[in-house]
């Protein structure tokens, strides 16, 4: 019985992705105008691939994309992080800045958009800036949380052996904080990858989300195609670049 589920398990990532393979068959050959065919959408990367769209190669704009999430995460990352300590560690701070962040971060990153476009142009750091908004949010929403659901247990421990306050933080409060973190990280990465698209969208020359667009202007649906699937290719390994480091730094939790 063992035996049946683990193959079931085994085999039903397979199965789903040859369901949607069919769906997308099926559709395609109904309204092939709306719904580019598998065949129709490999021949337009092929295109792509031979001709570069803007004079910008594929691997270029894929690297442009990547490099403004990557600047944005690691200093959302930082940021986010000693924010969210602060938030937990220290009541005054929590009871200041803490409560501000509580009121900006039900704003939605793409709502920042206009005010960033006319405080600083259509650059490269605006696009950085939206990332980064969006992205800090999670981290510190989830280092916060870690911090703060540390058994109590553990803190009455640190006290008894007269433990320092930086001790018992840094000692017992980050390392059982430290899967929260990464698991805000982590969630930090499939948000800054769904938002440079956004980004991108507002005066970008390069980039994925830049291509969506122009396909959106063209009317170019095999574009559009093309592009979802490397956004969801390369969402899928940062998702586990990001699970294997959790793995290595957190062992414990596996």
């Amino acid at each position: 019985m063992t035996n049946k589920k683990n193959l079931f398990y085994y085999v039903a990532p397979y199965c789903s992705i040859l369901l949607l393979f069919l769906g997308w068959l099926y559709i395609s050959s109904t309204k092939p105008e709306l719904f580019p065919t598998p065949a129709a959408t490999w021949d337009r990367l092929i295109l792509l691939l031979e001709k570069p769209l803007a004079r910008v190669p594929l691997w270029k704009h894929v690297i442009n994309s990547l490099r403004r999430v990557v600047i944005a995460l690691v200093a959302a990352s930082v940021a986010g992080v000693i924010f969210g300590i602060f938030m937990g560690w220290n009541r005054t701070f929590n009871a200041t800045l803490g409560s501000l962040f509580q009121i900006i971060r039900p704003i939605p990153p793409i709502a920042w958009i206009p005010l960033i476009t006319i405080w600083f142009g259509i650059g490269e750091f605006p696009k950085v800036l939206i990332i980064f908004i969006g992205t800090f949010s999670i981290v510190v929403t989830n280092t916060y949380t870690g911090v703060a659901m540390v058994d109590p247990l553990n803190l009455a421990v640190g006290k008894i052996f007269h433990a320092s306050k930086r001790e018992i933080l840094t000692e017992i409060v980050l390392p059982a904080a430290l899967p929260a973190i990464f698991s805000g990280i982590r969630m930090a990465i499939g948000v800054g990858w769904a938002i440079v698209l956004a980004a991108e969208m507002v005066g970008a020359a390069s980039g994925v989300g830049f291509l969506i667009f122009r396909g959106n202007e063209l009317r170019d649906m095999s574009l559009i195609f093309v592009c979802m699937f490397i956004i969801g290719i390369i969402g899928a390994l940062l998702s586990v670049g990001a699970s294997w480091l959790e793995r290595r730094l957190c062992p414990w939790k596996n």
